[in-house]
């Protein structure tokens, strides 16, 4: 039985979460990809607790984005954002968690993005 594309990122989604936990001293950086738009967190799994959020729906993404937040330019902004408030939150490392997407596409982009303005995973 071929299992459908939601089928399929839920069941690599529950098998990555099986090994990626977020700690207080290296808390999981998880990403949401809808089709309209991206999602990003970071997360103290021990305290199941987020600590720093960044998505394309807010405001002031919205009006560089100019109503398109399901872009690779959308994700690269939202990993830079999610990095400058993680860094800000004196949060330096992470561990990434693709949120049972493939690494490519919209979800390399911000983890690249992310990468680049000083986050370390």
């Amino acid at each position: 039985m071929k299992l459908t594309r939601t089928e399929a990122i839920q069941r690599r989604h529950r098998r990555i979460r099986q090994r990626v936990v977020g700690t207080p001293e290296r808390p999981r950086l998880a990403v949401f990809r809808s089709h309209q738009h991206i999602y990003a967190q970071v997360i103290d799994d021990s305290q199941h607790h987020t600590l720093v959020a960044a998505a394309s729906v807010e405001p002031s993404l919205r009006q560089e984005l100019e109503n398109n937040g399901g872009t690779c330019t959308a994700s690269t902004k939202v990993g830079q954002l999610i990095a400058e408030r993680a860094l800000a939150q004196g949060i330096q490392q992470v561990v990434f968690d693709r949120g049972g997407n493939l690494y490519h596409g919209r979800v390399k982009a911000l983890a690249e993005a992310a990468r680049a303005a000083g986050l370390e995973f």
